[in-house]
């Protein structure tokens, strides 16, 4: 979705006030300033990134400890971000980045792994090692520079090619780094000082020396010692109960006070004979209940939260939750199978009138009803600009988007146990166009296959979902995708330090845990949530996608246990060492969650943190192949993923 010119002229506009009323940045801090930030990276408070430096014990959480940020950034007009929405968290996002700033590194020189090598990252000798000190299993990731950032303020970021465990702790550490010409670089003043003899109690990094001892003893233990050591640090996962805790408790809140019934709906608009594929569309609303802090839950409110911090309904507070759903002709002949539709970026429920989401209906049988993924939905556009101005306010964006999973819910119990009763989805002799003995199942695209893939995990209903091109942690995807630079033009007027960009990036992936499907993903498929069934998950992927990126695909399919369908693509197309390194393979079909790669012969993405500006963008080709509507088709009726390509790979001509 593109900015319109009002809100550019806006972003100008505020671009002039910034220039008056910026303030100097404050300089690096150093070891022993009392002000929270770890002296052992002192390129910018916060660094490195995520780090057990930022959290406290906790008895009363389930990692036993809690994110205790005492300092953050602040945008130009030196507004800090508030760290209270950060602190309810018992660790860090699951996605996390790994940020740190090392001056001169050059990843190549050193050995680290790159994006198309995932695999060199488990080699003993690897200059940067991640290791779960329960268990001693080592994390694959790849290693990259921000390519966005000017040489001085250059992130460099280690992102997970699967997500780290909920709830684990993670030592970390970077030995043998080179610069450009194969020199060793030393560990900064801090740092050596902190690797040295034991400091008196009152130095400034006796503290942080006491800590680190701790991590370079769980380093050891697997394996790993202190020659050419750079920099260690370590830090916890957040928990399931952290992650998921606030939209369970909606949920099954909410349900138990629904019980067996229809939650309560209104029609708003019948049209009939829409064209060849489509009888009937109908418009309304569902109510359901609001746990957001603004009677009506509008853009910018925020969760309501009890004594206990658990989500609340304020008294009597309803969400109107508009649908619109598409009846296909067929449906006049046999009842319809009900399926909920996830639009796209920032968009709206009319998408499900698109003209893929039709053709789906009418050639197999769908009705298809969709809402808004309130938080990120058109009306909310001015609001998430607001919040990349100050990330203080990301917590509504975060929010509101858990309230859209319990929307998407409570309409997902309309149209399998009310709308049936209605005679706008009944046919003239009063028979049902839905089939009521079908199970409820998911299709979404884009922000609708990110934002699908938390719905799958906390649906009691859903059991089959196809997520068309999507992916998971925005925390990857946004500087890799060709939406964002018109977004990006908010950051960079609040937060134009490239630096503080990375690191607040990751601060609002905390958040955006809580409402995409990064949060969730351990629980998307095999592992269910509690009081929620296992599921299934096609994944479709379009090869070279501008706007979502295909990387960031693969981590949430290592993640969810999906298979790959092989051959993937045809030789050459993929630049990686192993292609789809670490996602098993099948053939013909398969009985499980899966993802398939759909090629339009667009080039590879970049291998940088940058979007694609080479080639069409084939975003939208998979969700219009027929094939590939076929095969999502037959997964959604019968949990099976068929081939449809042939026995070769995936191939479309655009």
């Amino acid at each position: 979705m593109r900015l319109p010119q009002r809100t550019l002229s806006a972003l100008a506009a505020a671009a002039a006030s910034v220039a008056l009323l910026a303030v100097p940045p404050a300089p690096a801090s150093s070891a022993g300033t009392g002000d929270g930030c770890d002296p052992i990276d002192p390129a910018a408070c916060l660094l490195p990134f995520p780090s057990d430096w930022y959290t406290v014990a906790d008895g009363g959480t389930a990692t036993g400890r809690r994110v205790h940020l005492k300092t953050t950034i602040k945008n130009a007009l030196g507004v800090p971000v508030s760290p209270g929405e950060w602190n309810r968290a018992d660790g860090f996002s699951p996605g996390s980045p790994l940020l740190l700033r090392v001056p001169g590194v050059d990843l190549t020189r050193t050995g680290a792994a790159p994006i198309t090598d995932i695999g060199s990252s488990l080699r003993a000798d690897a200059p940067i090692v991640i290791v779960d000190t329960a268990t001693g299993e080592r994390w694959p990731y790849w290693a990259e520079l921000d390519a966005n950032a000017p040489a001085d303020r250059k992130a460099l970021i280690v992102r997970p090619a699967k997500n780290f465990r909920e709830g684990h702790h993670y030592a970390v550490a970077f030995r043998n780094l080179r610069d450009a010409s194969g020199n060793p670089i030393p560990p900064n003043a801090a740092f050596a000082k902190i690797l040295g003899p034991d400091l008196p109690s009152g130095d400034p990094l006796a503290q942080r020396q006491r800590d680190e001892r701790k991590v370079l003893a769980a380093l050891k233990a697997h394996g790993v010692g202190r020659d050419g050591l750079y920099l260690a640090w370590d830090f916890t996962v957040a928990s399931r109960q952290s992650l998921a805790g606030p939209i369970l408790h909606m949920r099954d809140e909410a349900l138990r006070k629904l019980g067996d019934r229809s939650p309560s709906f209104f029609v708003t608009q019948v049209t009939d004979d829409v064209d060849e594929r489509i009888a009937r569309e109908v418009k309304g609303i569902v109510w359901a209940p609001s746990y957001l802090d603004q009677y009506g839950g509008l853009p910018g409110s925020s969760l309501h939260r009890g004594r206990d911090g658990q989500p609340e309904q304020l008294p009597g507070n309803s969400q109107a939750v508009p649908f619109q759903c598409e009846i296909p002709r067929s449906a006049f002949d046999a009842p319809a199978r009900p399926a909920l539709y996830g639009h796209g970026l920032l968009g709206g429920e009319d998408e499900v009138d698109a003209g893929n989401v039709k053709s789906m209906a009418a050639e197999h049988g769908f009705v298809f009803c969709a809402t808004r993924w309130i938080g990120m939905s058109e009306e909310d556009v001015p609001n998430v600009i607001t919040a990349l101005a100050d990330l203080t306010r990301f917590r509504t964006v975060a929010d509101r988007l858990q309230q859209s999973l319990l929307d998407f819910t409570f309409l997902g119990r309309a149209m399998t146990r009310g709308f049936a009763g209605n005679k706008a989805f009944q046919d003239g002799a009063g028979r049902s166009l839905i089939d009521t003995k079908a199970q409820l199942t998911y299709d979404g695209n884009s922000q609708g296959g990110i934002m699908g893939g938390a719905l799958t995990a906390v649906s009691p209903d859903i059991r089959r979902a196809v997520l068309g091109v999507p992916a998971m942690n925005y925390s990857t995807l946004l500087n890799r995708s060709a939406d964002f630079p018109q977004y990006a033009q908010v950051l960079d007027l609040f937060y134009p330090d490239k630096l503080d960009q990375q690191i607040g990036i990751a601060l609002i992936q905390m958040l955006w845990d809580r409402g995409e499907a990064d949060g969730y993903a351990w629980h998307m498929t095999d592992d269910p949530l509690p009081n929620t069934p296992k599921h299934r998950v096609l994944m479709h992927v379009a090869f070279g996608d501008h706007q979502v990126a295909p990387v960031a695909a693969e981590v949430e399919a290592r993640t969810i246990g999906a298979r790959i369908h092989a051959p993937t693509v045809l030789p050459g197309r993929n630049p990686d060492k192993a292609p789809y390194w670490g996602i098993p393979t099948f053939g013909s079909s398969y009985d499980g969650s899966a993802m398939v790669v759909w090629d339009s012969g667009s080039p590879a993405p970049p291998l940088t943190n940058t979007p694609p500006t080479q080639g069409r963008d084939p975003h939208s080709d998979p969700r219009n192949n027929p094939d590939a509507r076929r095969q999502k088709a037959v997964f959604l009726k019968t949990g099976t993923v068929v081939d449809v390509c042939g026995g070769g790979p995936c191939v479309i001509t655009p």
